[in-house]
Parts: C-alpha cells; sequence; structure tokens
C-alpha cells in the first residue's frame, strides 16, 4: 500500500464500551486536541470517546493527558487510565501501574487477566459530596446530588430512566453554575448492592459506560443510604464494582482491541 504523509500509531482500548485510543504524545507534534477530533471520528476517523496522551514523567510509570472526542480536555477517565494501565500492562511484566492524570497519580492493580482483557483495581481518590441541589431548566426544577471524583458530577435518582433523558442531560449540562461542566448520571437503585446507571459525559455525549461516573453513582447513593459499599454499577457496556471506605477503589475490566497507524 503506498501511503503519503505521517503516520500515526495507536491502540485502541475498550473499558465497558467506553472506547479510548491510546497514542504515545510524542508521534504527533501537530495541535493534539484537533488531532483528536479527527481521530475519534466514528465516520471519518478510527472512532472514540477520547484519546489517553501519553508522556513520560518522574515518580510514575506515564502520565496521560485526556481529551474528549470533542477536542476538549478532561482531567480523568477512570475507564481511560485502566485502559492505559492495561496498554502498559501488555508490555511490561508487573501488577501495579501509577499512572499520573490531571486528578492526580492513580494506581491500578491487576487482578486478572484473560486473553486481551485485563482486570484491574483502581485507588479513585477521596470523593467530594455535595447535598441534593434543585437546578432550574427547561423542564422544570430537576434535583440531584454533585460529586466530585477529580471531575464534576451530577447525579439524579429516578425511579426509571426517562424516555427523553439525553435532552434533558444536554439542559443540565448548560447550566450556569456547573463552570467546568458537568457528567450528568441518572441512577435507578435495584437494591443496597445493585444500580442501574446512564451516562452523559462532557465533551462526548452519552456513553456505554463511565468509570468516574460509576464511582460517582455509587458514592452518592451509599451517602444517601440508598446503597451499601461494595455497589455493582451495572450499565449499557458492561458491570463494575465500586468500594466505598476513606477513598474510592474502583473494579473492572479493560480489553485492548487492536492497533493500527492513521494516515494523517
Amino acid at each position: 500500500m503506498s501511503r503519503a504523509g505521517m503516520v500515526v500509531p495507536f491502540t485502541k482500548a475498550s473499558a465497558c464500551g467506553n472506547d479510548f485510543l491510546i497514542i504515545e504524545g510524542s508521534a504527533v507534534r501537530a495541535d493534539h486536541a484537533e488531532f483528536t477530533r479527527r481521530i475519534c471520528d466514528r465516520h471519518n476517523g478510527v472512532g472514540a470517546d477520547g484519546v489517553e496522551w501519553l508522556f513520560p514523567v518522574k515518580g510514575a510509570q506515564i502520565e496521560a493527558r485526556l481529551i474528549n472526542a470533542d477536542g476538549s480536555p478532561a482531567e480523568i477517565s477512570g475507564n481511560g487510565t485502566r485502559c492505559v494501565a492495561a496498554y502498559l500492562c501488555a508490555q511490561r511484566t508487573r501488577k501495579a501501574f501509577v499512572i499520573e492524570t490531571g486528578a492526580g497519580r492513580k494506581t491500578c492493580i491487576l487482578t486478572g487477566k484473560t486473553g486481551a482483557t485485563y482486570e484491574f483495581e483502581t485507588a479513585m481518590g477521596v470523593p467530594e459530596v455535595g447535598g441534593s441541589i434543585a437546578i432550574a431548566t427547561q423542564f422544570g426544577e430537576i434535583d440531584g446530588i454533585p460529586v466530585s471524583v477529580g471531575n464534576p458530577h451530577f447525579v439524579i435518582f429516578v425511579d426509571q430512566v426517562w424516555s427523553d433523558w439525553q435532552k434533558k442531560a444536554v439542559e443540565i449540562q448548560r447550566v450556569v453554575g456547573f463552570k467546568q461542566g458537568i457528567n450528568v448520571e441518572l441512577v435507578v437503585v435495584r437494591n443496597t448492592s445493585n444500580i442501574d446507571v446512564v451516562f452523559y459525559e462532557r465533551g462526548v455525549g452519552e456513553t456505554q459506560s463511565s468509570g468516574t461516573g460509576s464511582s460517582a453513582a455509587a458514592v452518592a447513593s451509599i451517602a444517601t443510604g440508598r446503597a451499601k459499599s461494595p455497589v455493582r454499577v451495572h450499565a449499557m457496556g458492561g458491570t463494575q464494582e465500586v468500594r466505598f471506605e476513606k477513598e474510592v477503589l474502583l473494579r473492572g475490566p479493560a480489553t485492548l482491541i487492536c492497533q493500527g497507524e492513521f494516515f494523517v
């Protein structure tokens, strides 16, 4: 095959359907945000929810800088961090990986492996949980719980997921009070050990799963007495487990899907 211009190697990985491209930062000298928009396009690119850009760093195995599919930066993705850990695990013989993120250093500990699927438990840190607040939207007032797990979330408890929940999530994200933007989770509590969650994330839209979103939803459920640790978080893309004691521990899979070259 003849090809012109620059070629950028990438690895694609998925954590419960939340998919990411993993690219060495030095491989692209152009604007990383613009390149992310191009390569994440699901029709004219490779397609993904975002790119984890990797850079060397002292004191950790790697630094992962997340850029969402729309080119906006994000502090962290729990699932994306786990995908980076799987990428590293395939190259290095070790069971613990310290990854520098925009929300601090996160340690991923390997708990199992089947083929190209790696199971990790990630120490997500100490969350910040606010009291219930009501926000005004064109659909009326919506009550939710603000939670930060290194990035901002608004957790809404419902008896069943609204039929037009994506439209309402977009409206919630427009609320001026959320200066850093907001990730939206709708939570249906099955029982004290299991919750169902849908996710609408900054810079991406609806996703099949979210590591930080699962953490935030579980923490809000525990903090309000609706659930007890550990909590199994069920989403369209699969199930993750969250333990919340002094800090949040997130357990789930990450699968390496393919490697390739993107022609620039």
